[in-house]
C-alpha cells in the first residue's frame, strides 16, 4: 500500500508501484499529482500594439491621445510596408529558401526521432530495472515480515514455556517445603524421644548399682545387704 510523507513542505510518495496494490485509494493519486506539479497555462501573445484604435470617448479632445494614435498608425503602416517587401523577396527567393529550410527540418526531425527512440529505450530499461528492484525488494520485505512473525511467535512460545516452568518450580518448591515441614516434625519427635531416653538413662546412672560382675566376667552376682 502506498504511503505519503510530508518533508519540509514537499510531498514524498513512499511506495513500490510495481509491487504494491491499492493505488486507487483516495489521496494516492492526489499525492502523485502533487509531485508533478500543476501545469501553468501558456500566456497568449499580446496583439494589442498591432491594433489601430481611435481614442476613447472621454479622451477625444486630448491632443496627446490623438498624437499617440497617429504614431501608432504610422507604425502600423511601416509594418505593412515591411511585410510587402518581405513578400516580394519571398516571391523571388522563397522557393530555394523553403527547400533549404525543409531539408533542415527533415534532418532535425530525423535526429529528434533517433533521440526519441534512445530516450524511449532508456526509459524502458529504467522501468525494467525499477520493476526488478521493486519486485526483489517486495519479496525481501515479505520474507523479512514472515521471519519477524515467526520470531514473535517463537518468543511468545518461549515466554509461555518460561511461565509454565516457573509455575512448576513454584509448585515443586511448595511440595518440598511441605515435605521438609513434615520431616522436621518427625525429626523433632525423634529428638524429643531420644532426649527423654537420655534423661531416663541419666537418671539410671545416678541411682545406686544393684548388679555387679565378678572378676571373670561371669554372670552378675546379687549383692546381699544386711538388715
Amino acid at each position: 500500500m502506498a504511503g505519503t510523507r510530508f518533508v519540509a513542505g514537499e510531498v514524498v510518495v513512499d511506495a513500490l508501484p510495481y509491487f504494491d496494490q491499492g493505488y486507487e485509494a483516495p489521496g494516492v493519486q492526489e499525492a502523485a499529482a502533487a509531485l508533478t506539479g500543476a501545469r501553468q497555462p501558456i500566456e497568449l501573445l499580446s496583439v494589442k500594439r498591432y491594433e489601430l484604435s481611435a481614442p476613447s470617448s472621454g479622451q477625444k479632445n486630448g491632443i496627446t491621445t490623438w498624437q499617440e494614435c497617429v504614431n501608432n498608425s504610422m507604425a502600423q503602416l511601416e509594418h505593412q510596408a515591411v511585410r510587402i517587401e518581405n513578400l516580394e523577396l519571398m516571391s523571388q527567393h522563397g522557393c530555394n529558401a523553403w527547400k533549404v529550410y525543409n531539408e533542415n527540418l527533415v534532418h532535425m526531425i530525423e535526429h529528434a526521432q533517433k533521440e526519441l527512440q534512445k530516450l524511449r529505450k532508456h526509459i524502458q530499461d529504467l522501468n525494467r530495472q525499477w520493476k526488478n528492484m521493486q519486485l526483489t525488494a517486495g519479496s525481501k520485505l515479505r520474507e523479512m515480515e514472515s521471519n519477524w512473525m515467526s520470531l514473535v511467535s517463537k518468543n511468545y512460545e518461549i515466554e509461555q514455556t518460561i511461565v509454565q516452568l516457573e509455575n512448576e518450580i513454584y509448585q515443586i518448591n511448595q511440595q518440598e517445603g511441605e515435605a521438609n515441614k513434615e520431616t522436621s516434625g518427625k525429626t523433632s519427635e525423634k529428638s524429643n524421644l531420644l532426649s527423654r531416653k537420655e534423661e531416663k538413662l541419666g537418671s539410671y546412672k545416678h541411682q545406686p548399682s544393684k548388679l555387679s560382675l565378678n572378676h571373670e566376667g561371669q554372670q552378675p552376682l546379687t549383692k546381699t545387704t544386711s538388715g
